[in-house]
């Protein structure tokens, strides 16, 4: 199988169901976004200290697949063979913050990206993730989307902001904190 099918040269792509739609829909924008995501998220995996957590970053990978096979569905192709979210998706993510949480001070202050560059990389991937929500609920203004993408999205968005913090702590560098100019 060839890499290019010449079938996007007129700027439009097929959804999983058939239909074709132009490259800058809102659902194309939404699943490419989250592919975007995806790739933070291997560069997070990537570094060397994750890779206690790999295995969890890795199955972050594997759902944003997941949502992004459901994003590139046409709406109404139930047909469609593809994977689903679960609850359980959410409770893995959330179970990890609580985790990462009990062994980092309570936070007071807002936190400036930065610190070092394995902290910066988690801010990135928080921010994309941010990013992908707001896609994928503009998404929803105009056709059906399972809330559970989104709930996702931001219980993923948690988790990145806490794993930058504890990075941080695991490399002995001092979070920056936001003193705003009064």
């Amino acid at each position: 199988m060839k890499i290019y099918t010449k079938t996007g040269d007129t700027g439009k792509t097929s959804l999983l169901g058939g239909r074709r739609v132009f490259k800058s829909d809102l659902r194309i924008e939404a699943y490419g976004t989250v592919d975007e995501l995806n790739s933070y998220i291997g560069l997070l995996r990537d570094q060397e200290i994750n890779t206690k957590r790999g295995d969890l970053l890795k199955e972050v990978q594997d759902r944003l697949f997941t949502i992004g096979a459901t994003l590139a569905t046409e709406p109404g192709k139930e047909n469609v063979k593809r994977p689903d979210l679960h609850e359980e998706d959410l409770e893995l993510l959330e179970k990890e913050i609580d985790t990462m949480e009990s062994a980092l001070p309570p936070l007071r202050h807002f936190i400036l990206p930065g610190g070092h560059q394995v902290v910066s990389f988690c801010h990135i991937a928080r921010t994309v993730c941010r990013r992908t929500e707001r896609c994928v609920i503009d998404l929803m203004q105009v056709e059906h989307v399972d809330e559970i993408i989104v709930k996702y999205l931001n219980r993923l968005s948690d988790y990145l902001f806490v794993l930058g913090r504890l990075i941080a702590q695991e490399l002995g560098v001092e979070e920056v904190t936001w003193k705003p100019r009064l």
